[in-house]
């Protein structure tokens, strides 16, 4: 009898620790799932939508919070209180095409032949470039689609077609699911282009209303996909020449609406749409998970006496000065991106947007392709950043436009180095040489006091465009 009921004892005890046993191991494993589900939330947070308000020739100081004293414009200063303002911003070029190409592809542009604006095969052969961008070439729009977001190009676009350039590649080439584009496109929206250019008064959409339309699209493109991140290039075409305020009798021909009064108008109207943009995000419960980028192609053009758009900087459009490259760069990303800060040490260029908004998309970059662009992300974040490598730049004026010299016309090659800003023709002539920090305007050309500098910046120069096609 005692050994059964030892036996019996020892069986309960058994049972006992096999159900503890048991217990164990499913605690065990509730813990693992919740640890690796924690991770995954950590290496996958959700993406955020992505917007660049890519303002056309707008200077500097054209907005009030660069020291802009044109007229007041509330909602672009808005943007840079709920986020961070940087001084140190260049694009790529200082004009339209090149521009554009060097943002969407994060490389400099005349790697992919691109050197003035598209126009006419006659003229591009001219400039000695392409007709449009090539498909080929790297897009960020494409990989960030890749990664899993709706791609929009809305407002213009100028990389390819209008004029007699009717081959060039459909927005799909690069990326895009949707689009709404003006003339300079493969595929016009009728509504802009009643007649084969620009802009005509006879258009359904009038020039006044043009970032409206353009606001209410980007709202509608984000409203029907809110299911997946976006990533829209909202690129208008004001604060473009001509000037052209509600209710005015365009005027055709060359320097017609370019007056002061006229250009406060249109930026009113303009810095109202950036307003509903922002608006409207919130009505749709998008602004607190959407990266807001403002800033410009390029410098003004045209700017007035003494370079007020560009804040009293040398160059405007069409230079590589500093008016024509420096432009606004404002980030808003709420609880991610610092509010009401002005970065004024970070040196940056928009060729280091293309792997700087796919680290943070999660986004793999393209294999075997090298950008120009460096990751920069970290400003994003309140981080300061040094930037690896020189700037450079090329622009050499399109010999048919026969524009007389002036202090804004630079010389064809430009570097970025740091402090120091050097200029210099292709054949080695023209050599300028500035102290950016000390003089900002470009007023003391340092050549002859710095002859060490001068060597080493012209050699850089010169052997980085002879690298180019």
């Amino acid at each position: 009898m005692k050994h059964v009921s030892t036996n019996r004892t020892t069986g309960n005890n058994g049972c006992k620790f096999l159900r503890s046993l048991l217990s164990l191991k499913w605690i065990v494993a509730v813990c693992c799932l919740l640890t690796f589900s924690l991770v995954q939330g950590m290496a996958a947070p959700e993406k955020p939508n992505i917007i660049i308000i890519f303002t056309d020739d707008m200077g500097y100081a054209d907005v009030g919070c660069y020291g802009g004293t044109f007229t007041p414009t509330p909602n672009i200063d808005q943007l840079a209180k709920e986020g961070t303002r940087f001084t140190q911003f260049y694009v790529a070029s200082p004009i339209c095409s090149p521009s554009r190409a060097g943002l969407l592809t994060g490389m400099y542009p005349a790697r992919w032949k691109i050197r003035t604006f598209l126009q006419s095969r006659q003229g591009n052969r001219a400039a000695g470039q392409a007709d449009f961008l090539d498909p080929k070439a790297p897009s960020m729009v494409r990989t960030l689609k890749e990664a899993g977001y709706a791609t929009a190009h809305i407002g213009k676009w100028h990389l390819g077609g209008g004029r007699d350039v009717t081959d060039a590649p459909p927005f799909s080439a690069y990326g895009y699911d949707e689009h709404v584009s003006t003339y300079e496109s493969p595929a016009p929206d009728p509504a802009l282009t009643a007649t084969n250019w620009i802009w005509s008064a006879n258009d359904d959409v009038k020039r006044w209303d043009r970032s409206a339309y353009f606001v209410d699209k980007t709202l509608d493109f984000l409203k029907r996909k809110k299911d997946q991140p976006c990533f829209v290039n909202f690129w208008p075409d004001d604060v473009h020449t001509p000037w052209v305020p509600e209710g005015a009798a365009p005027q055709a021909g060359r320097k017609k609406h370019e007056s002061r009064r006229e250009f406060e108008l249109v930026l009113t109207e303009y810095d109202r749409q950036v307003g509903r943009l922002m608006e409207g995000l919130k009505k749709l419960g998008l602004d607190k998970n959407t990266i807001v980028i403002f800033t410009s192609d390029n410098g003004p053009g045209p700017d007035f006496a003494g370079n007020p758009r560009s804040l009293g900087m040398r160059g405007q459009k069409g230079s590589l000065y500093e008016g024509g490259i420096r432009v606004p760069f404002i980030v808003r990303w709420p609880g991610k991106t610092p509010v009401n800060r002005v970065n004024d040490t970070s040196l940056f260029n928009a060729v280091d947007l293309f792997p700087s908004l796919c680290k943070i998309a999660g986004a793999p970059l393209p294999k075997n392709t090298k950008l120009d662009g460096e990751d920069v992300s970290q400003i994003f974040f309140g981080k300061n950043i040094s930037r690896k490598h020189p700037m450079f730049w090329e622009f050499n004026r399109n010999k048919n436009r026969n524009e007389p010299a002036n202090r804004n016309h630079s010389p064809q090659i430009a570097i970025r180095d740091g402090r120091w800003k050097f200029l210099v023709n292709e054949d080695g002539s023209g050599a300028e040489l500035y102290d950016l920090k000390a003089d900002p305007n470009e007023t003391q050309n340092l050549v002859k006091k710095n002859q060490t500098m001068t060597a080493r910046l012209t050699d850089a120069a010169l052997e980085w465009k002879r690298a180019m096609p």
